[in-house]
């Protein structure tokens, strides 16, 4: 039985029509990110095991690039995933006063999902926007935004938006 639905195979097909047909496996980053999209923002193991399967490569090959990637969640997440920066732009730039008040107002730590499960605020390496710095992303269903130059008053302000 295949877990996957006819629009999530649908848009898989899409990928891997990218690719001459004996390297299907080259589309396992979009597939990945396909089904996480169409499953509450996660991936858990059946649905990994189910792109492996409809991809017909090792289910270990699926494992590798799920955890290897940030991107991909193998555990249940906020509606909202909050990525923090707190590389060396945005540390110099005030990450750590920025998480600390992201932590503060949502009752969380960092790698942690608040109780009603709306929140989930993560670290992440480096968002790419050092020029905007401190910096992070909002990501729901998939699309995210990025906000820039933050302070109390705009996390603030972004918070009171997402609720």
């Amino acid at each position: 039985m295949n877990i996957l639905s006819h629009e999530i195979c649908n848009e898989i097909d899409q990928w891997t029509a990218k690719f001459p047909k004996d390297k299907k496996q080259s589309a396992v980053l979009a597939a990945l990110h396909i089904v996480q999209n169409h499953n509450d923002g996660w991936l858990r193991r059946e649905l990994l095991d189910a792109v492996a399967d409809y991809l017909e490569i090792p289910k270990m090959a699926v494992y590798e690039v799920a955890s290897f990637y940030s991107m991909f969640d193998l555990k249940e997440t906020g509606k909202y995933k909050i990525n923090v920066c707190t590389n060396i732009s945005c540390l110099l730039r005030g990450s750590e006063g920025v998480v600390k008040h992201f932590e503060k107002r949502l009752g969380i730590s960092l790698g942690e999902t608040t109780p009603d499960g709306k929140f989930t605020l993560r670290e992440v390496e480096c968002l790419a926007a050092c020029v905007n710095a401190p910096v992070c992303q909002v990501l729901c269903k998939g699309k995210g935004d990025y906000q820039v130059d933050l302070t109390p008053e705009k996390i603030d302000t972004l918070l009171e938006g997402l609720k």
